[in-house]
């Protein structure tokens, strides 16, 4: 399936009530970001008022994560604000501007208060690694897309290009980080994901 036969049952779907939600959910590095960002720019394109919601900007601080001792597993399902992120996925459906913060990777925190869904916006694309996750409290999500897809490279490809990331932003013992917490990360989002409408094993683009 193409990206235009997305978009078109992406659009074929009313919203519900006042927003079509779109879920792009996938492991580390399965190319999330660059997906969601197409979707919405094609779809704004045809005239549907599009912005991406990115799940990241709900890091729990490493200071939180350092009382909580779960710093070395940044990135698992229990380091973010779940219960905020799902007020917010919430909130989303109403008719008025909605403000959501967004993660700095080079500085490693979230910035609250950094981007804004307008009242103008229709279709919302929300992008992470957990979207679909069958546990609580992330299985509440699901209720609230109107459309999901979800990004399923093989292990190989992940760590590569992971490689690749942590190379460009400098982290030391990468690849020690790429095996004890991105790695598992990967294998609760292929493992315990619910299904989604469209599962790709690459990205098309």
């Amino acid at each position: 399936m193409t990206l235009d036969q997305i978009c078109a049952q992406i659009l074929d779907r009313p919203p519900t009530p006042h927003r079509r939600l779109v879920a792009v959910a996938g492991p580390p590095a399965s190319g999330k970001s660059t997906l969601a960002a197409t979707i919405a720019a094609r779809l704004t394109a045809t005239g549907e008022p599009s912005v991406v919601v990115p799940m990241d900007g709900f890091h729990l601080d490493d200071r939180l994560l350092r009382i909580d001792g779960t710093q070395s597993r940044k990135g698992a399902p229990n380091t973010f604000d779940a219960d905020g992120f799902a007020r917010m996925i919430a909130a989303l459906q109403s008719d008025g501007p909605v403000v959501f913060p967004i993660f700095d990777r080079t500085r490693e925190i979230a910035i609250a208060g950094a981007g804004r869904v307008p009242a103008s916006c229709t279709t919302v694309v929300v992008e992470g690694n957990y979207l679909l996750l069958d546990a609580v409290p992330w299985n509440r999500l699901r209720a609230h897309w109107t459309f999901s897809l979800a990004l399923h490279p093989p292990m190989e490809v992940l760590v590569d290009r992971l490689r690749a990331r942590w190379a460009e932003h400098g982290k030391p013992n990468a690849q020690a980080w790429i095996d004890t917490n991105d790695v598992p990360n990967i294998t609760t989002v292929l493992t315990h994901s619910a299904p989604a409408d469209i599962t790709w094993t690459e990205t098309p683009l």
